[in-house]
This record gives structure tokens, C-alpha cells and sequence, in this order.
């Protein structure tokens, strides 16, 4: 209702201006906040219009309110120096609204939107920076899923790179292991755990050894030969590593639609496509000397017209980028680097490509719904894939020149609704505290010791494996609910401790903005105070509480506004003397949709958690000053039941669209 108000107001405003000032250009109409509620709950700046409508701010804002009319769901409009239209809203009428739980109709963009995340390398168990991402991932879907988008969710899968090359070097030449023995080892349940430590070791023997780094370049080429043996043993290891992230990320119910891999991508020449339409266009040049010398390649981004040189002869120039500005897209030995492979993935997605994928049937949640793989002869019903409007890549922040490139590359095939419509969702990395390695069991230096954080590295094997933390986490959180609750049965307890632990974790993956570093730290996230999962799990669980001592039911309690509260009655009790603290708790209870566009609108979740956070804090507050249950006036009881349904309908909305749920009891 809150987004809905809002938007109208705008519109109105709008209106009126036009009316008066037709064929005038007008800026647009921003509506803010204001820092109390008894200043107004939406305030409009006029100082924007002073200068196209060459009149003061004041005056223009007087003539807005004398001839904008009534506005449904609006009480009143104020004019405040130096130059602002404060709104108070119909308090009332938003409450009866949302207590029947209206949705206005709004309008949803049509076309499919790809949304990749995760992207582990199959080489080894997924750590903690990589849920990250997939939490990031998940929750977006979940946000435009909310907004009634149509969302597909892939999982890139690089199988033929340097990182898969590496763990088939440490079978083959360091523990000098046969097909059949690393068939038998992938069988077992943690084998993504067996290639942790394996690619460690590989990294420290290639430091031994500079020589021995050739073995990677060999098994890369190898790889590439979907023939060979290497590239056999190298799929065998990169699917059964896949599965068991699958497997983890299943625990946190984060789901995948679609797994395209680079295996088929190169098999399929998606890139022979591609190069010939790069090469056609001018996108990509070929280098006759200097120190690119026998490579392809295009303007690294962000360079623009800076840096080109011309040559030639007599009455012709060519056009040259300056060496510095050049992005390598295929190397002198004619192999193609990762941004190639990536500009021809992203054709596909938007269906630019002229190409498709075999789609085989790789993985059943426990839900029924399938995970599909790319093949290269696949199963002839599939749903389809690719071929979508929007697509948002969840990738860090250091993968923003790579991204950016693949944007230019599709602008200079002339593309330029899809490069506007490609959005790189990047973010910051996950680092442990000092003191939750040593949890760990991380031996560290003093220098270690006194750190705000410590880097994770896979290479070196120091790092939390995502398996490792969730059930560390679900560990802590059963031995409180044990503590609290030991009349519940073994299994709901670690049922309940499952809910907690991964409320916790995903809260606290949240809470931080993209671009914020985050120091994980076992404490911090499953405590019941403060910004965290659990807290705002427990402000469900206690307005579940009161529902349940009264005998009623929650879900359905003041859905019907005319179950014995009208819209006057809602009134009277939010704008009587008094009632600004229990109508900011509503006003926050209708921001739900409002912040979900604006998560939406910057990729930016952390909105959302500050959002549940604020809702929790002011129920809490409004659960110790008001008595609920003991009220003697039935109807303001009945008031204050219907303040606590649609707060708790609320946050377990908002809990939902960031992956989590409330258990019965904490």
C-alpha cells in the first residue's frame, strides 16, 4: 500500500504541475521521507521546479495544494519553508487496507529474466566466500519473484579451466592414480573434500618447482579434447564435485534451473560463432606486432576513443588501439581466453547466438523440481532456456573488467538494448575473524591475531568449507534450543536448530551491503540480539505466541476488515494522543513491497534485512509497552491483535524472500 500511495501522490503532483504549466519541462517528482512521523509520512522537495517554472518554491508548493483535490488514501497536504509539500497519510485507511491485506494491481515488465550466481570452479568443496553469492543469487530471485517476475537461475560451470586442471594433475601425477581408482574415490560422500586438500598440495608442489607447472598447460590442452582420456578424467572429477555442491547449496534451499558448462560451449563452437560475427563487425582486430603480437583483440573497457593511433599510406588511416588498451581475446597460439568464451555465452542468453546447447536432466530436489545440464546431445523435452530479456550475473568485484568487456562486446555487434539490459551484480569478499578461525582450528600469528580480518585462500587450503560451517552452525544453535526446550523431540529440535542456523547465516550474508568486506563470525551471527537472523526470527515466534495463548489463528486474524474494526475505528486508535509509536509500527508493516523495488532497482538486499530488522525493533518495543492480552476494551484488543497479524504477516513475507523461515519455538 505504502509503494502504491507513494506512486499515485507522484502521479497527481505531476498532473497538476502539467496542468498548469503545459509544454514546460519538468523534472521529476522525487518523493522522500521525512525523519518523524509528525512532520508527515512522504515529503515532496518543490526547489527542483523553481527555475523551469521560474517561480518560488513556496509559492509553487501553495498552488499545488490549493488545486490538487482529493487523493485516496491521502489525509492532508502541508506546505513547509523553505519549499517542501509535507503529506500525512490516511492513517485509517492504510491500516484497514493492510490489515484485509490488499495488493493494488501494478503493472510487471513482460519478458524472462536470467539471473547466474553461485559459479563454483568443480574442483573442490565450496567455501564461504561462495556462499556469498549463492545467498546473494538466491535472494534476488526471490525478490523479483516477489515482484512477479518470471526468473530462470543458472549456475555456470567452468569445467575445462586452470582450476580443474590443477586437481587432474594431482590424481595423475602426484598420487599417480588410474581412471577406475578416481572413479572408486568420487563414490564416496565428501569427495569434494578429497580435492580441497588435493589442490592444495598441487599448488604447493608447482611452488617447488616452477617445471612442474607445465604438467597444468599439457592437461589444459588435454581437457580441451573431448576425446581424450585427461578430458574423461577431468569430467568425471568436475560432475562429482558438482553434485556435492549441489548437495550443499540444497541446504540452505538455494535451487538451479539450468548448469550450462564451458565443456559444451567449446564443443558446440559457440565461439566459432561468435568470432566470425566479432571479427565481421570490427569488434575484435587482429594484431600484426608489438606485444601482442598474433592475438585477436578489442578495446579494453572503459577505455572509450583514448588512446588510438593511426598508420598508413598515401590517402588511407587505419584506426589502431594503443597497446595499453588492448584486451587479449585470443592469444597468439590460437587459444580463446575466458572473456571470449563469455561474450559467446552471453549471445546465447540473449539469443543472439544462433546456437543452442543438448539439455539433459542432471539433478531431482527434494521437491521434484529438475536441474538440467548442457550436453551435447541431449533429451528431446526440455524446457527452455536462454533467449531472455534481462540478465543479472552475480560475480565479485573483481571480475568487473571481464564484465564490463563482454557489455562493449555486445554494444559494438550493435546490441545495445541487451548491453542495457546485462547488469553485473557485483560484490565484496568473505573474510573469517580471527577469532572464528581459531574456532577452526587455525593456528595464527600474533600478527594474525590483531587483524580486523583474515583473507580465506583455496590455493593454500586455509579457508571454512560451506559443509563445515552450516553444520557448526546447526551445532551452536541445537545446544540453545536444547537448553530452552527440552521438552521437544529430538528430531524437531534439530529441525528447529536447522531453521535458526540457516536464518543465521543468511541474514548475516545479507545485512552487509555488496561492497562491504564481511568478517564471519560465529558469534555475532546466531545471537538472538541485535541485527541478526535469529533476532528476527524470535519476533515472529513471539507474535505467533500470542496468537496461540488466545486461541486464534493467526494467518487469517483481521484479513477481513469488517471483523469488528472499521476504518474509523483504526483511526481512532493511530491518531489519538499517543499513537504515533504504533503508527510508525504499521507504517513499517507496508514498506514491505516498497523495499523490495528498491532492492530490486539497485541490487542492493541489504535494504531488505535493515527493513525486517526495523519491523522486529518496533514490535518488540510495542510487545512490552502494550499488554495485549489483558486489555480490557475488547475492540482496542481486537486492535492491537490485528497490529500484531500484520506484523507478523509481514516479516515472515520479508523473511521469505531472503531464504528464511521461522521455526515454532526459539
Amino acid at each position: 500500500m505504502y509503494r502504491d500511495l507513494e506512486h499515485r501522490l507522484a502521479q497527481r503532483v505531476r498532473e497538476c504541475l502539467e496542468r498548469r504549466h503545459s509544454g514546460v519541462a519538468l523534472p521529476p517528482v522525487i518523493v522522500e521521507q521525512p525523519p518523524k512521523v509528525e512532520l508527515g509520512d512522504f515529503a515532496i522537495p518543490i526547489f527542483p521546479f523553481a527555475k523551469p517554472l521560474r517561480s518560488a518554491p513556496l509559492k509553487i508548493a501553495e498552488a499545488i495544494r490549493a488545486e490538487i483535490g482529493s487523493i485516496e488514501g491521502i489525509a492532508e497536504l502541508q506546505v513547509a519553508p523553505p519549499g517542501y509539500l509535507n503529506i500525512k497519510i490516511d492513517r485509517g485507511f492504510l491500516a484497514a487496507q493492510l490489515a484485509a491485506d490488499f495488493n493494488p494491481h501494478s503493472d510487471v515488465p513482460a519478458g524472462k529474466i536470467l539471473v547466474e550466481h553461485t559459479s563454483i570452479n568443480p574442483n573442490k568443496a565450496a567455501h564461504i566466500g561462495h556462499l556469498r553469492n549463492a545467498i546473494l543469487g538466491d535472494t534476488f530471485v526471490r525478490l523479483l519473484r516477489y515482484a512477479g517476475r518470471e526468473v530462470d537461475i543458472q549456475n555456470y560451470i567452468d569445467n575445462t579451466g586452470v582450476q580443474v586442471a590443477d586437481v587432474v594433475v594431482g590424481f595423475t601425477h602426484l598420487e599417480k592414480k588410474s581412471r577406475a581408482e578416481i572413479e572408486a574415490l568420487a563414490r564416496l560422500p565428501r569427495f569434494d573434500y578429497y580435492c580441497w586438500d588435493l589442490y592444495a598440495r598441487v599448488s604447493q608442489w608447482y611452488e617447488a618447482d616452477k617445471e612442474n607447472k607445465r604438467a597444468r598447460l599439457e592437461t589444459l590442452h588435454a581437457i580441451e579434447d573431448a576425446s581424450s582420456e585427461t578430458a574423461a578424467v577431468a569430467d568425471l572429477i568436475s560432475v562429482a564435485v558438482l553434485r556435492r555442491h549441489l548437495e550443499t547449496m540444497d541446504r540452505l534451499d538455494i535451487e538451479y534451473d539450468f548448469l550450462p558448462r564451458e565443456s559444451e560451449i567449446l564443443h558446440l563452437h559457440f565461439w566459432d560463432a561468435a568470432f566470425a560475427k566479432l571479427k565481421e563487425s570490427g569488434v575484435l582486430t587482429f594484431e600484426s606486432e608489438g606485444k601482442n603480437k598474433g592475438c585477436w583483440v578489442m578495446r579494453r573497457a572503459g577505455t572509450g576513443e583514448k588512446g588510438l593511433t593511426t598508420e598508413g599510406t598515401g590517402d588511407t588511416e587505419e584506426e589502431k588501439i594503443s597497446e595499453e588498451d588492448q584486451k587479449v581475446i585470443v592469444r597468439s597460439n590460437g587459444t580463446v581466453g575466458y572473456v571470449g568464451k563469455d561474450i559467446a555465452y552471453h549471445m546465447w542468453k540473449f539469443g543472439l547466438l544462433g546456437r543452442d546447447f543438448g539439455y539433459r536432466k542432471f539433478y531431482r530436489y527434494p521437491n521434484d523440481h529438475d536441474c538440467w545440464i548442457s550436453s551435447m546431445q541431449g533429451e528431446k523435452d526440455h524446457p527452455h532456456f536462454g533467449d531472455v530479456a534481462e540478465i543479472y550475473n552475480v560475480i565479485d568485484a573483481r571480475q568487473s573488467e571481464a564484465q564490463n568487456t563482454v557489455i562493449e562486446a555486445l554494444r559494438g555487434l550493435g546490441h545495445n538494448e541487451a548491453a542495457d539490459h546485462y547488469t553485473h551484480f557485483s560484490y565484496e569478499m568473505v573474510a573469517l575473524t580471527p577469532r572464528c578461525a581459531a574456532e577452526l582450528g587455525y593456528t595464527l600469528s600474533e600478527e594474525d591475531k590483531s587483524r580486523s580480518y583474515i583473507e580465506v585462500s583455496g590455493r593454500k587450503g586455509f579457508g571454512v568449507k560451506a559443509d563445515d560451517l552450516l553444520d557448526q552452525l546447526i551445532a551452536s544453535a541445537k545446544k540453545e534450543v536444547d537448553s530452552r526446550h527440552p521438552e521437544v523431540s529430538v528430531p524437531e529440535r534439530l529441525a528447529i536448530a536447522k531453521q535458526i542456523a540457516i536464518g543465521a547465516l543468511r541474514y548475516f550474508m545479507l545485512k552487509y551491503t555488496k561492497q562491504s568486506v564481511i568478517a564471519f563470525d560465529f558469534k555475532d551471527a546466531l545471537s538472538f540480539e541485535g541485527e541478526t537472523g535469529p533476532y528476527a526470527q524470535y519476533a515472529v515466534v513471539r507474535a505467533q505466541s500470542i496468537f496461540r495463548k488466545a486461541g486464534l489463528d493467526s494467518e487469517n486474524f483481521g484479513v477481513n476488515s469488517a471483523e469488528g474494526l472499521r476504518p474509523a475505528d483504526f483511526a481512532n486508535y493511530l491518531t489519538s494522543e499517543g499513537a504515533n509509536e504504533i503508527w510508525e509500527l504499521w507504517l513499517a508493516a507496508s514498506k514491505t513491497s516498497y523495499v523490495i523495488e528498491q532492492c530490486i532497482a539497485t541490487t542492493e538486499p541489504a535494504y531488505l534485512a535493515k527493513h525486517v530488522f526495523q519491523l522486529a525493533q518496533l514490535f518488540n518495543t510495542f510487545y512490552h509497552r502494550h499488554p495485549i492480552l489483558s486489555e480490557a476494551d475488547e475492540k482496542r484488543k481486537r486492535f492491537l491483535l490485528a497490529t500484531v497479524a500484520v506484523v507478523r504477516r509481514e516479516l515472515v513475507r520479508s523473511l521469505a524472500a531472503m531464504g528464511i523461515t521461522v521455526p515454532p519455538v526459539m
